[in-house]
């Protein structure tokens, strides 16, 4: 899943659960859930690098942040639902996060979680890291889509 899908469903994880702590819990469980589905991601040839697709992750997360904003300017701000949705888009982007830092720095403490994240994209859909069903376009993109919009409604209602 893209990270707004994530941040999105997170965020509604984090409006509509009252403890912080089972927030965070069900976001990095709904996260690898959300990762069985079939879905493209941007970063998705051989070739690509971090920074070719800084941009395409700055779009996402500041789609996902602009969203979030106008759920909390739809609840004026309320410092418990604030603080909810927040901690819920925080952990829903944790595990890619510390898959980046893995990426990035090698930290052998991440291994086992980066390994467990790469299991749950390729082994759970049987498709290889580079397969057509994992590049970005409309069809593989139906998932996020699909995710999004609930989540989004889920958000504001």
């Amino acid at each position: 899943m893209i990270l707004a899908t994530h941040a999105l469903v997170g965020a509604a994880i984090g409006k509509n659960i009252n403890n912080p702590w089972l927030i965070g819990l069900s976001a990095i469980i709904i996260h690898f859930i959300l990762d069985t589905f079939r879905h493209g991601e941007y970063l998705d040839s051989r070739v690509d690098k971090l920074k070719n697709t800084w941009w395409k992750i700055l779009i996402d997360l500041s789609t996902a942040g602009l969203i979030i904003l106008a759920a909390l300017y739809h609840y004026g701000f309320n410092k418990e639902i604030t603080i909810n949705i927040l901690v819920g888009a925080f952990f829903s982007l944790l595990p890619d996060s510390v898959n980046l830092f893995y990426w990035l720095f090698r930290w052998k403490f991440l291994k086992p979680l980066y390994n467990f994240h790469v299991w749950v994209h390729l082994s759970i859909n049987k498709i290889q890291k580079f397969a057509p069903e994992r590049q970005w376009n409309l069809r593989n993109a139906a998932n996020d889509i699909i995710f999004s919009i609930i989540a989004i409604i889920l958000l504001f209602i």
